[in-house]
């Protein structure tokens, strides 16, 4: 008997992007620990463990891919997606509760930020299981108002 799993073919690294199967672009890898915290009841699916994708294109309803071509949308999530919003009270930092709305002035757009960074810094934030992308919120507060 032979094994059909070759050392070689085993220990390949998933590629870090892959294209979205809906809207055709591609997208960077996420953890399964992040899909697995943000997918509505993960016992009663299954999420292989392989590569996930997270999609940020506001026009399209999949949010998470596999590499198997499997689609999470939004509606199989529990945690509304800042990214993929444009609504005022969208999150910006899922750390540390920062929304747009936060974001009105000019005052609360610097404290807000400068204590997300502070936090950032001093290893306080959880970004690779909070936000749905995995990635820290701080590509995401808007350069300027």
């Amino acid at each position: 008997m032979t094994d059909c799993c070759t050392a070689s073919q085993c220990d390949r690294t998933p590629p870090s992007r892959a294209v979205c199967p809906r809207n055709g672009r591609a997208y960077s890898t996420v953890a399964r620990r992040t899909v697995l915290h943000h997918v509505r009841t993960p016992w009663r699916r299954s999420l292989p463990n392989q590569a996930y994708y997270f999609c940020n294109d506001p026009a399209c309803d999949v949010v998470y891919f596999g590499a198997d071509q499997s689609l999470l949308t939004r509606d199989d999530l529990r945690t509304d997606v800042g990214q993929k919003s444009q609504a005022a009270d969208r999150a910006i930092c899922y750390c540390f509760d920062v929304s747009a709305a936060d974001l009105q002035s000019t005052e609360s757009h610097a404290r807000s930020r400068a204590f997300v960074i502070e936090q950032t810094r001093a290893a306080a934030c959880d970004c690779e299981v909070r936000n749905p992308s995995g990635r820290c919120c701080l590509k995401d507060f808007p350069h300027s108002l």
